[in-house]
């Protein structure tokens, strides 16, 4: 058998004859003729038999190594002229759009991305991160499902951090499937805005609930015409309970910079390992936890006072509990809080006054934020597995690939291509 024949045998590459196998030290160069007559835009799907010009466009891709030897494909390409992205150089029917790599090749780097950290999948395919963002990224974009948008009727809102700073990207989850349907870097209002552009008007109306935490943002591009006017707001009971933690942590800073002024240090100090005490579930803290809560108890003042208003919020969403008496529960904190005349719980009082009709909507309809919050939870983990990114686009593209609607299909898997 002749080594062309084995290696069209071997690549099993769609639409080409391969016409000449060149053996170099470090890799195989295979060269490949296009069997289609029919020039097609690598953009779009125009085809034509008139070349643009005579001049032929020598191009070549890395496929999938051999062994321990590089494999590349050569081949002479034409330009066509399309009458919506001008003079181009032909599309190939194994290779992705504006890439040096075959498809068979960006499909294993995208799968092998979201299960390998950065140095295992620089070592292993034996090329840099950034080319492995770009890869990830034209994966992304035509790998997921074109149909993601459609049926949205119950979706969760929410924005996660990709970098440190104010560095954000909001994300938005179809609470049916489990997966993220869209994202964007940003977190305002805008931001939101642009995922309702894209859905648009007619998907927008289907859309019955939307779960999100109580910032103002989220809720006014959700209000705007032409948006989710009809949804119902659900503010998830997971960020109540995180703003009153919060509110917390405001007291005792607050109690800290006043110890700090005292004579005795030694105070000061041992005040300074109490924060994860007041801040954990009683069922979670140490011995040692306990003991120093039971002294914060005896001392007494606004810091015991603020601890007890968190976990009285946290306990009203820890049981399972009606509408109706969560309602009063609720009200029944606002007013303590209120009473308390501690600057971050009088205002927490106010919030959760203001936002009360959409926590019960969420107890009412058992609609959360707890399905998205776990995603989140492993993009975070994407984000650590990959030691950061420089850009939100190569955030988002490996966020998609990973937890987005997408099938991974690779090269063994992949229909045989007839020799014919």
């Amino acid at each position: 058998m002749r080594a062309t024949t084995v290696f069209k045998l071997l690549m099993d590459l769609p639409g080409v004859t391969v016409s000449d196998v060149d053996f170099q030290p470090a890799k195989v160069v295979v060269t490949v003729k296009l069997r289609n007559k029919k020039l097609s835009c690598p953009r779009c799907e125009f085809t034509a038999k008139a070349r643009y010009d005579t001049r032929p466009v020598s191009s070549s891709w890395r496929h999938l190594d051999l062994g321990r030897w590089r494999l590349e494909v050569r081949a002479d390409l034409r330009r066509i002229e399309c009458p919506t992205h001008g003079a181009r150089t032909e599309g190939v029917p194994f290779a992705r759009a504006s890439s040096h790599f075959t498809r068979d090749f960006e499909d294993l780097v995208g799968w092998l991305a979201t299960t390998m950290d950065k140095t295992a999948l620089r070592r292993l395919v034996r090329i840099d991160w950034d080319t492995t963002g770009r890869i990830i990224e034209r994966v992304m974009a035509t790998g997921l499902d074109p149909a993601r948008l459609d049926n949205l009727f119950v979706i969760g809102a929410d924005e996660v951090s990709w970098r440190k700073g104010h560095s954000y990207v909001t994300l938005v989850s179809n609470h049916d499937t489990g997966k993220f349907v869209w994202g964007k870097e940003g977190k305002d209002t805008a931001t939101l805005d642009c995922f309702f552009s894209e859905l648009g008007e007619e998907r927008s109306a289907q859309i019955t609930a939307i779960s999100m935490d109580m910032g103002a943002a989220f809720e006014k591009s959700a209000r705007k015409e032409g948006h989710a006017t009809k949804a119902v707001i659900c503010f998830d009971p997971f960020h109540v309970v995180q703003a009153g933690t919060q509110a917390l942590e405001k007291v005792r800073r607050g109690v800290w910079q006043d110890l700090r002024k005292l004579p005795d240090q030694d105070t000061a100090r041992r005040f300074k390992g109490a924060r994860w005490c007041l801040l954990r579930n009683p069922g979670d803290l140490s011995d040692d936890e306990s003991a120093t809560l039971r002294k914060i108890k005896r001392r007494g003042g606004d810091l015991w006072r603020a601890y007890a208003l968190k976990e009285a919020l946290r306990a009203i969403f820890a049981g399972d509990l009606s509408e109706e008496e969560v309602g009063a529960l609720l009200d029944r904190f606002c007013s303590r809080a209120q009473r308390s005349g501690m600057k971050p719980f009088v205002t927490l009082a106010q919030t959760i006054r203001k936002r009360r009709e959409g926590i019960l909507a969420a107890v009412r309809l058992g609609v959360n934020n707890a399905r998205h919050e776990g995603l989140n939870r492993r993009v975070r983990l994407i984000i650590n597995r990959a030691y950061g990114f420089h850009s939100a686009n190569a955030a988002l593209a490996l966020i998609m690939v990973t937890l987005g609607p997408i099938k991974h299909v690779l090269p063994h898997e992949r229909v045989l291509v007839p020799n014919a």
